[in-house]
């Protein structure tokens, strides 16, 4: 039931029935629904702010996952590149020291990943700046893992060929030296017998008897077998293949034959005493890639230890040479 309300005419002086004009219901109405407004933006607006909505709240949820996923991919993807420069740091200078190839230089790796076009296939997917950051860090492990792939390939080449390339380096010595007391004259600066000047002796000079057996001291191809005016006499000169010669002079008589294929011990000539020499013995010098290196260090095959040690310090006398 409608509750009448009354109010007191001091005019009449009586109680009239209170009349409320329709403009000021109206206000009141206005008024309501303005304030109810207003409280209602601003409860959601505190909600949005403080709480959020039940689907910002999962996607905020799923952000922090992806957040946390991330770095740990980050993480794995450092240790992918951290193990990848330790591989490709062993591949240059362990592997292919071992086989003596040349080291892949990085700016071939960074080649061969700048050919790689699925990287910007792929990165033109996505403009987000983390999936696009692990899109690129992902397929520059992938390039350098295929390159370093391409080079294991060619090293297990190259394992195959370990056996031939062992036999190709020169490992005896050229003569028959059990007591190495044949050396006469090392590797340096010596003093030549002709001139009596100091020169270079790009060999050893190993007395021995005229006639005493030569030997090939690796498997090759013999390059020059003939009389050299320049001064080794009748010699002999072979390929090994992999950058490796051995050249032997001043024999008395060469048997072996240029292009012919020759084993490790075999006999190409004998001793002897052509060409400038002052007395018989066979002038040995090793090669590698053209350059004339010390042969002390190519006598492993024969020598102990102790013989080494003892044959360093033969070779290293200053003297003068026979040649």
């Amino acid at each position: 039931m409608k509750k009448i309300k009354y109010y007191y005419n001091t005019h009449s002086l009586r109680y009239e029935k209170l009349e409320v004009p329709l403009r000021v219901k109206l206000l009141r109405v206005f008024a309501f629904l303005a304030t109810a407004l207003v409280t209602a933006a601003l409860i959601v607006w505190v909600g949005f702010r403080y709480i959020g909505s039940p689907n910002e709240r999962i996607l905020r949820g799923q952000l922090d996952d992806y957040s946390e996923g991330y770095k740990l991919m980050q993480h794995q993807v450092e240790q992918l590149k951290q193990q990848m420069g330790e591989l490709e740091t062993r591949d240059n200078k362990v592997y292919r020291a071992i086989f003596e190839a040349n080291p892949i230089p990085d700016s071939a790796r960074a080649k061969e990943q700048a050919k790689k076009a699925e990287v910007s296939l792929v990165q033109r997917l996505s403009d987000d700046a983390l999936v696009g950051g692990m899109i690129a860090q992902l397929n520059n492990l992938s390039a350098r893992v295929a390159y370093q792939t391409k080079s294991y390939v060619e090293i297990d080449e190259m394992i195959k060929n370990k056996e031939k390339l062992l036999s190709a380096i020169p490992a005896i010595q050229p003569v028959s030296n059990a007591d190495l007391r044949r050396i006469a004259s090392g590797f340096g600066s010596r003093v030549d017998p002709v001139y009596k000047i100091q020169k270079f002796h790009a060999g050893l000079d190993f007395t021995a008897p005229q006639g005493t057996p030569i030997y090939a001291t690796a498997e090759g191809r013999i390059k020059e077998a003939n009389f050299n005016e320049g001064g080794f006499g009748n010699h002999v000169v072979i390929d090994h293949g992999y950058g490796y010669e051995t050249l032997y002079g001043h024999m008395v008589r060469i048997k072996a034959r240029a292009g012919k294929q020759v084993k490790r011990g075999e006999v190409i000539g004998w001793v002897g005493n052509t060409g400038k020499s002052t007395g018989p013995h066979c002038h040995y010098e090793v090669h590698k890639n053209g350059t004339p290196v010390d042969p002390v260090y190519f006598f492993y095959n024969d020598l102990t230890p102790e013989q080494f040690d003892r044959m360093l310090k033969l070779a290293a006398a200053s003297n003068q040479s026979f040649d």
